[in-house]
């Protein structure tokens, strides 16, 4: 693989500067974030105000945990650009959600916006260890969902050559990984490993392709996911984390000569961590849902946003910038199993140590009786025969029941089976 350690001058100033610069700096941008945004936008003017707070109230850090914070319905509520701090006309570019579970939500950019984003996305592929020249293959989705316009202008921005895949079309994906040779591809992990079974259904060595690097974001994915995509693609795999509603990617990436989590860019973005149920701020190294403010969108500045996103802060190592533990469930995807909380990480964490098990599975939610009853159906490798299989899945029940505490039904399916998305994986149907 790559040698992904930084050469020297590589880094902007920012990634090594001081604790105390970082956090002069983070105070002078939050204070001008509260301002842009109380000026701005009627929303925050009135949620500040009912909560009695004011933007010149906050001469410290700490004094930021007297806003409150913004939650995608008030975004939801404000369709489509209640939300925005500038004139329409200045707005340059629109991405929205889905919109699949109500009204979309919508973020605005100004051209400063893009030309930042850019520059984070840029810091972002280089920290995975992509260098200007290389081939970059972008195999997230173009259009509305943030995530292949940020990767595209981010790897032109460092100076990389751009394939715009876009998602879908996997055997096509295979014949230009062949074929053009790229160094990066960015896709999410679920979707890397439709396209590593598509080259081994076309009888092509994975291990054999040009990719060093992986850079796998959008979803929830476990360091035995890294484990397997390292193993079956020879290349380094590197998390990337954003939000469509804080910016897109880009927010936070890992440092591919550690892989030790997220280094969350705290000149742009300031992250709190936040008990999910009583929204408390709790202090770095405890577990709870991660809140984040910008400190320099000029379109659409959002206050201690919530994410549902569960993760701890740390201190930084490969960089003066605090890191994220790798995120590996959000609060909205838990599941409640006859009292228990359970995440699919956790069931694919157990998975993956099943040999005769694939990575691809989903987890069905049905009743019975009054009782919740969680299905995993999970596939079998092409190499494993039924009774395999089968042990394997009373493997996979047992690990469940005692490492989790839950109890769960494995229905093993033939390879080929489980759902494949080009985007997100829906790793949850709640048929209750």
């Amino acid at each position: 693989m790559r040698d992904v350690t930084p050469p020297p001058g590589i880094l902007e100033p920012i990634e090594t500067a001081s604790r105390d610069e970082l956090a002069a700096l983070q105070l002078a941008r939050l204070r001008a974030t509260l301002r842009h945004a109380y000026d701005n936008v009627p929303h925050y003017r009135a949620a500040f105000e009912a909560a009695s707070a004011h933007p010149d109230d906050l001469t410290d850090l700490a004094d930021i945990a007297r806003f409150p914070m913004t939650t995608k319905d008030d975004l939801r509520a404000n369709y489509p650009f209640g939300m925005f701090a500038v004139p329409r006309e200045r707005i340059s570019r629109i991405h929205a959600s889905s919109g699949t579970t109500g009204r979309p939500t919508v973020v605005g950019y100004t051209s400063g916006d893009i030309e930042t984003w850019a520059g984070l996305m840029a810091r972002s592929i280089r920290a995975s260890g992509g260098r200007p020249g290389d081939i970059v293959h972008i195999a997230y989705g173009y259009g509305l969902f943030t995530g292949g316009l940020g990767a595209h202008y981010g790897a032109e921005r460092l100076g990389c050559t751009v394939v715009p895949v876009s998602g879908g079309m996997t055997e096509r994906q295979v014949t230009l990984i062949r074929d053009f040779r790229p160094d990066v591809i960015m896709v999410t992990p679920s979707y890397l490993l439709a396209i590593v079974d598509e080259m081994e259904r076309q009888g092509l060595d994975p291990r054999e392709t040009s990719l060093q690097i992986g850079i796998l974001g959008a979803e929830p994915w476990t360091e035995d996911m890294r484990t397997e995509i390292e193993r079956r693609l020879d290349m380094h795999a590197v998390d990337v984390y954003g939000l469509s509603e804080v910016m897109g990617p880009g927010v936070a990436n890992e440092c591919a000569e550690t892989k030790d989590g997220l280094t969350i860019w705290e000149d742009h973005f300031y992250p709190e961590i936040v008990d999910p149920a009583t929204g408390a701020v709790l202090p770095d190294g405890e577990r709870g849902e991660l809140v984040i403010t910008s400190l320099t969108k000029e379109a659409m500045p959002v206050v201690r946003y919530r994410t549902r996103d569960l993760t701890r802060l740390l201190p930084g190592t490969a960089r003066t910038m605090r890191r994220l533990e790798k995120i590996t469930g959000r609060s909205d995807d838990m599941m409640i199993v006859r009292g228990v909380n359970v995440f699919p990480t956790q069931l694919e964490e157990l998975l993956l140590r099943e040999p005769a098990l694939s990575p691809h599975f989903q987890c069905v939610l049905t009743r019975s009786d009054r009782l919740d009853v969680l299905t995993v159906r999970a596939e079998r490798r092409p190499d494993a025969g039924p009774v395999s299989a089968a042990a394997a899945a009373e493997s996979l029940e047992r690990a469940a029941k005692g490492s989790i505490g839950v109890t769960i039904r494995v229905e093993v399916l033939d390879p080929g089976s489980v759902e494949r998305s080009a985007g997100k994986m829906r790793r949850v149907l709640d048929e209750r």
